[in-house]
């Protein structure tokens, strides 16, 4: 299905927002730009407005505004934005969509792992590593994930509400979590935005996770564990890079 021109025009814009963020000197996107003239993308409009006003100078002061902008841009953008926003980007966190090219869906996972796809409907990515310079040799980092073989065999099937539960727990932080969200007074609204993320996905949807709690029951307790409770199969390296030596990962 080809891109509408507004669709095509946000997508421009976020990537144009996050090369600003990254330190790139680049001109007003002029896609963008044409499409506001026109009449269209009220969104577009209020986001070239506000970068207008940013001052170019200090250099760290405009790339702190405009990482605020970016934020809010990708908030305004969708409610699917905004649940992930919320849910996970206070954490050190990994989160993307990818299309579903290939029989065997580990070879898509084995895609998106490796940052070679881009989310179909342009949502947003969430991506502590995007600009690591480890990736220069480790394309994955901070994965290492095995052959798309094995990894079937090391994940297991969640039924639906134990997926939301497992992805719910992820906003929180692996050895300080001083709140876990079993104990959260906004436990419903971050179960509720774990459930609009996945209901992304349709009713059709199946769910795994490399939590070995769901070995042997598909619909566990994630939410009485947390994750300081819960063990899980290792994807990341486990080579020491950039002064990170990592010790746990869970998806």
């Amino acid at each position: 299905m080809p891109l509408t021109a507004d669709r095509t025009a946000l997508d421009f814009l976020d990537a144009h927002l996050e090369a600003l963020w990254d330190g790139a000197d680049l001109p007003l996107p002029q896609g963008p730009v044409r499409l506001a003239g026109e009449g269209g993308g009220e969104l577009i409009h209020w986001a070239l407005d506000q970068l207008r006003r940013i001052p170019c100078e200090p250099k760290d002061t405009f790339a702190r505004q405009v990482s605020t902008l970016l934020l809010e841009f990708r908030y305004r953008r969708c409610p699917w934005n905004a649940a992930a926003l919320r849910l996970l980007d206070d954490t050190y966190t990994f989160a993307a969509t990818g299309p579903r090219r290939h029989k065997d869906w580990a070879h898509d996972v084995h895609a998106v792992m490796h940052r070679s796809v881009s989310d179909p409907r342009g949502w947003v990515r969430l991506d502590w590593d995007r600009t690591n310079a480890a990736r220069r040799t480790m394309p994955a980092y901070p994965f290492d994930p095995p052959d798309s073989s094995e990894l079937p065999g090391l994940l297991y099937p969640l039924d639906a509400e134990a997926a939301v539960a497992a992805l719910a727990i992820m906003a929180e932080e692996w050895q300080s979590e001083p709140a876990p969200v079993r104990s959260r007074p906004d436990r419903d609204a971050v179960l509720a935005d774990a459930r609009t993320l996945l209901d992304r996905y349709g009713p059709t949807a199946r769910y795994w996770t490399n939590a070995t709690t769901a070995t042997s029951d598909p619909a566990p307790d994630f939410l009485a564990a947390g994750l300081q409770g819960t063990q899980s199969h290792r994807f990341l390296t486990s080579e020491y890079l950039n002064g990170l030596d990592f010790f746990e990962d869970w998806a």
